[in-house]
């Protein structure tokens, strides 16, 4: 059976530490031909450093925005859960417990070929035919590009595949991504099992 684009791309992030190697040895081999080492050592550098970014122009006020790509990713191969693992220490500072990053649907967003923003999605254990949002991350330094609103659109569209009815999440004294929740057409609903603080807000979207 063919294995799906994600499936791939997580297979071959998890030979990437060999590919350095390899490309570090051509990079010094002397007996390679100049073009090769050269090859080899741009290739290195647009791994440590990322490529130059694209600029896009905000029309409504001339500003220059960097582009950021999401993808979706396999919580269980062991480099991406370090990745994961590293993001939520980074943006939530252990105010919650890590999640088991080998269950569920995960993403990653990206900048250039940093990791700054990722988010997981896990059937619901609460509420019937629907999906949990469980986490979302954003470093402080890409605050203000939607991040978490992009990533909201990528797991309602794979809500929508698995065929699940309604996304539900919640939030605890955390105005801005209650604020998000409204903007992405999440409302308030209050469950018949509550299962966080008496303060938490709880969010549901149907999934069309």
């Amino acid at each position: 059976m063919a294995k799906s684009l994600v499936e791939i791309r997580s297979l071959a992030r998890s030979h990437t530490r060999t590919a350095v190697r390899v490309l570090v040895g051509i990079m010094r081999c002397k007996d390679a031909t100049p073009a090769a080492r050269v090859s080899a050592a741009n290739a290195i550098l647009d791994r440590g450093w990322g490529k130059a970014t694209q600029p896009l122009e905000n029309s409504d006020n001339g500003a220059l925005e960097l582009i950021h790509r999401i993808e979706r990713v396999i919580g269980s191969d062991d480099e991406i859960a370090d990745t994961l693992a590293e993001l939520h220490r980074l943006t939530f500072f252990g105010a919650a417990s890590a999640p088991k990053f080998d269950q569920g649907h995960w993403w990653l967003a990206f900048h250039k070929t940093e990791s700054v923003a990722f988010a997981g999605l896990i059937p619901s254990t609460h509420v019937c035919n629907a999906g949990y949002f469980c986490r979302v991350g954003v470093l402080s330094e890409h605050w203000g590009n939607r991040l978490q609103l992009r990533l909201m659109r990528a797991l309602e569209a794979r809500a929508r595949l698995i065929g699940w009815r309604s996304i539900v999440s919640d939030t605890t004294d955390n105005l801005s991504s209650a604020n998000n929740f409204i903007r992405a057409g999440y409302r308030l609903f209050e469950p018949r099992h509550p299962w966080a603080w008496p303060r938490t807000l709880y969010w549901r979207k149907v999934i069309k």
